[in-house]
């Protein structure tokens, strides 16, 4: 196997220096290859010796000036200050922060690049208007050149300029003049940022144009694509023999022109005339017959899954190995994957992927929703997600008194003024900020809370330490540059934030020459290792498709020889190629699933290898196995031991009173009843946004009772007509009742959430219908019971073991009344509203008086029937059922598949009913047959009891 590179930089370094290293500077793109440079000399020179200096290329050209760097943030308040002072010298109105953010980016890395590649300012941003003035002004570009500017402007021409276009036109003629402003800025400042140093080197205008001069030599180690100030330098360097030049390449890539990995290798050697200090290229991947093994992973994050799987079943043997992220997004799921290996992380860990994040981001939604919007509440959502926040820290029993309570009231939003959580380490969290100048004042206090609570914990702690570290210089940075300016916006400085903390993250560093490393294509560079693990190589990724923002067009850029897409590709296929020169084992995964974002194909650079070279593709492809579980034994409650005891001692002892809803629960599931009514599990305390039906039932009851109180005991009968004054009241009564119901206060409807208007627009026209439907059957009505919840207790025997035994009924009686038909009928009815999808008609009396009823509806009013009829002994009551969504259809009375059930069929119905009761009761205690599931019942999804009928084990006690 060949030597790696930077092993093979070491050894010509002792070649041509011997031990005077010392006045010798190395310099490289990045700092990573040091460290592993420095152990490549220690091998090669096998004794102790003075180290040359090493350098990255930034930190050697900083060496060239006295100025301090500029952060990105100031750089873009210095361009917003001196944008506006040209708009307002045009006469124009000047720009807002929250307008001028989206482009100062753009212009600021099309500003970096005219610099870097030694672009004329004036040429690119010279005002244009039509392509008659191409050929006079660009006199001296090539045909090819010209006819890029022609490509690029004749959309300009077509039908003249549009309000767009002018616009853009007057920023290209404002552009140079603000270029040169800025750079005017940066040096009244004392301040620099690099592409200014670039150019200010070739220019010959830097502080300290002889910083190179100390250095004997200047070994510049694995660059590739160089920009023009860089190809400037490295050739004067070159002329004046101070420099020499190490490049990483292949005959495979180099020698062939279609290779576009060897695209800048090639400018580097043949254009610009560098010199490649170790000779002849050699010639590795053209020869090697290898392995290459392609994982097509079903999904994305399976990647990391099957890289995993693959990690555990490899030998620890000694030698290196990487894992190297195209799809950087992958290092969450990576961490989470990895067995234990000791990982060593370059990329970092970001902060947008952290904790911190979730609760920053957290807080900006809450200060937008309380400080931009002036909300007095804020949605449930937010206050779970922060109790529940692992660095909130707040007490158990302060949480679970929270989370009970907002369940409890059902407050799908809560008052900010309840929300001062005393045991948090951050008890201002939802604090309203009051004006623009407080909110980064507030973050950065948010910061200092969480930061403190972290000091002297472990490793990962610090990892979140040095998050909070980073953020808070970028906050500082941000209060610095807005503090001269006008007061913004909330939410634009939430937004300014967002932005700015984005790119920050921490690295997780172990040892860089032992364990598995981590770290993106990019910081690869120089670096060589035995097995190489790729995850992300998919088209889209590797290389990537998408081109930075910029207002320099294609064709405007290729006329002036500036990067274009080719390029990154270029640089990506380098990237990738040079690990196929040293690597043994060479793992390559890919997501093969289609979705919005992977096209399931792998990279292309896989496929040229697969048709041009002679390594051997294996392919895996990743089978999911699809298991079936085995179906869960099924719960059945014997009636012995305890539960026996428990069921007599809950219902004939101590007299637990059995309620209509209770018998159907029985009917539909036994398992459940036992496990509501005699085991009493309660159910979790829960909020739901969607819309509950049992809520809105309570509602309509009580707002009924409102409508008819004023008649209960009233002797006379009263025209329905009366009715129709109340219809004005529904809206009113409605919205009380359900601030009632949801513990709050309001007025109007304009006060409510949007699940409230629901439920309000909903329960008037129920309780509308209900009243026209009255005022339309009837002429005159006599209420006799209302709403009753206490009065209707009954003692029903039955038989149990041979002796009679006691079981309480319980029912809350809606409403009985008399009312007289339009035919002049006098009619004694009981009446129960129901909100849901029940009905008054059934097909057989036999499948309602039965396990799973039919109709449960029927069997709950013929409960209520008996019970009212033996405790006032009132007897006739036909049972009406009140439900808006099929009363105008089907009526109100109870019906079969042939008869209404009235007069005889009533009454004999009513002893069927009766018998059934007493029948089922009495199955209830029969010891002979246990509580288990109906598998016939419909099962509901936002029932919890649920879970046990899937996943309880079977218990015989």
């Amino acid at each position: 196997m060949n030597k790696p590179f930077l092993h093979a930089v070491a050894e010509d370094i002792k070649q041509r220096f011997g031990n005077n290293l010392s006045d010798i500077a190395i310099i490289f793109n990045n700092k990573r290859p040091i460290t592993y440079l420095k152990k490549h000399l220690a091998d090669v020179y096998g004794q102790a010796i003075w180290s040359p200096q090493f350098f990255t290329i930034q930190e050697f050209l900083k060496r060239s000036t006295k100025a301090a760097e500029a952060s990105s943030l100031s750089q873009f308040f210095h361009l917003y200050q001196l944008h506006n002072e040209l708009l307002q010298a045009e006469g124009a109105e000047p720009e807002t922060l929250e307008e001028f953010y989206p482009i100062a980016e753009i212009i600021l890395s099309d500003f970096s690049e005219l610099d870097y590649e030694l672009v004329h300012v004036d040429h690119v941003y010279m005002e244009l208007y039509d392509t008659t003035k191409i050929d006079l002004t660009f006199q001296h570009f090539t045909a090819e050149q010209q006819h890029f500017i022609r490509q690029f402007w004749q959309s300009f021409s077509i039908a003249g300029h549009t309000g767009l276009q002018q616009r853009f036109l007057k920023l290209w003629k404002r552009l140079p003049i603000l270029y040169r402003s800025f750079k005017e800025k940066l040096k009244n400042e004392n301040q620099f940022n690099y592409p200014t140093l670039y150019r200010q080197l070739v220019e010959g205008q830097a502080d300290l144009p002889n910083f190179a001069q100390p250095y004997k030599k200047l070994l510049f180690v694995g660059f590739n694509a160089l920009n023009k100030a860089e190809v400037s330098l490295f050739k004067q360097w070159q002329d004046d023999e101070k420099a020499l030049f190490y490049f990483d390449v292949d005959q495979y890539y180099l020698n062939d022109k279609q290779q576009e990995a060897g695209l800048f290798i090639r400018r580097n050697l043949q254009r610009y005339e560098l010199h490649n200090a170790l000779g002849e290229a050699p010639d590795i991947i053209g020869k090697r017959t290898s392995e290459i093994q392609v994982y097509a992973a079903s999904g994305n994050i399976s990647q990391t899954k099957l890289l995993h799987d693959i990690l555990s079943d490899t030998p620890n043997t000694g030698q290196s190995a990487a894992v190297l992220l195209a799809d950087e997004s992958l290092l969450v799921p990576l961490l989470q994957s990895l067995p234990d290996v000791h990982p060593n992380i370059t990329t970092g860990y970001p902060l947008v992927q952290s904790p911190i994040y979730g609760l920053l981001d957290l807080w900006m939604d809450v200060q937008e929703e309380i400080s931009h919007h002036k909300k007095e509440k804020i949605p449930f959502q937010y206050v779970e997600t922060f109790i529940s926040h692992p660095l909130v820290k707040l007490s158990t029993i302060e949480k679970n008194t929270i989370l009970r309570d907002i369940a409890d009231r059902q407050l799908f939003e809560i008052p900010i003024e309840e929300l001062m959580v005393k045991s948090s380490v951050v008890p201002n969290f939802f604090r309203r900020i009051t004006s623009p100048t407080g909110l980064l004042p507030a973050l950065s206090l948010l910061l200092d809370y969480l930061l403190a609570s972290l000091k002297g914990q472990d490793r990962v702690s610090q990892i979140d330490s040095n998050l909070l570290v980073e953020t808070q210089k970028v906050v500082q940075q941000l209060a610095t540059g807005l503090e001269r300016l006008n007061p913004t916006s909330i939410l634009f400085q939430i937004g300014l934030v967002r932005k700015a903390i984005a790119p920050i993250n921490s690295a997780i560093e172990g040892n860089p020459l032992e364990g598995l490393q981590i770290m993106g294509l990019l910081e690869s560079r120089c670096l060589n290792f035995d097995h190489v693990y790729i995850l992300g190589a998919n088209e889209g990724i590797l290389p990537k498709t998408a081109a930075s923002p910029t207002f320099l067009p294609n064709s405007l850029r290729r006329a002036y020889d500036l990067p274009v897409v080719e390029n990154q590709d270029a640089l990506s296929a380098y990237l990738f190629y040079r690990h196929l020169q040293y690597s043994k084992g060479i793992h390559v995964f890919y997501n093969n699933i289609v979705n919005e974002r992977s096209t399931g194909e792998e990279s292309r650079f896989l496929k040229q290898l697969q048709f041009e070279s002679n390594f051997q593709f294996v392919i895996h492809s990743q089978q999911q196995p699809i298991h079936f579980d085995e179906p869960a034994p099924e719960l059945i409650i014997h009636k012995t031991g305890k539960v026996a005891e428990q069921l007599w001692e809950t219902f004939i002892v101590n007299k637990k009173r059995i309620s209509a809803t209770a018998l159907t629960t029985y009917l539909q599931s036994p398992l459940q009843f036992f496990l509501k009514h005699v085991a009493e599990i309660p159910e979790p305390p829960t909020l739901s946004q969607e819309f509950e039906m049992n809520r809105l039932g309570t509602v309509i009851h009580n707002v009924m009772e409102s409508l008819y109180t004023p008649y209960k005991g009233n002797q006379d009968y009263i025209p329905t007509t009366e009715l129709h004054h109340k219809l004005d009241q529904v809206d009113q009564l409605v919205i009380r009742e359900i601030a009632t119901l949801y513990q709050t206060e309001f007025q109007e409807a304009s006060e409510m959430s949007s699940m409230q208007r629901i439920m309000l627009k909903i329960a008037s026209e129920y309780v509308k219908m209900y009243l026209e439907y009255d005022m339309e059957h009837y002429t005159a009505f006599r209420i006799i019971e209302l709403e009753n919840d206490e009065d209707y207790i009954l003692d029903f025997p039955i038989t149990l073991q041979g002796k009679t035994e006691i079981v309480r009924l319980y029912g809350i009686i809606d409403r009985v009344d008399e009312v007289i038909t339009n035919e002049g009928q006098v009619i004694t009815r009981i009446v129960d509203y129901k909100t849901g999808g029940d009905t008054v008609e059934f097909k057989e009396l036999d499948k309602v008086f039965a396990p799973n009823t039919e109709n449960k509806a029927l069997i709950q009013t013929l409960f209520y029937v008996h019970i009212f009829e033996q405790k006032t002994g009132i007897q006739d009551l036909e049972p009406h059922l009140y439900v808006a969504r099929r009363m105008r259809e089907e009526g109100t009375l109870f019906k079969g598949k042939k008869e209404i059930l009235e007069s005889e069929i009533l009454a004999e119905t009513k002893n069927q009913f009766v018998n059934f009761l007493r029948e089922t009761l009495e199955e209830i205690f029969n010891p002979d047959i246990p509580f288990r599931h109906n598998p016939e019942s419909k099962v509901y999804p936002s029932d919890p009891y649920t879970l046990f009928y899937r996943n309880a084990v079977q218990e015989e006690d």
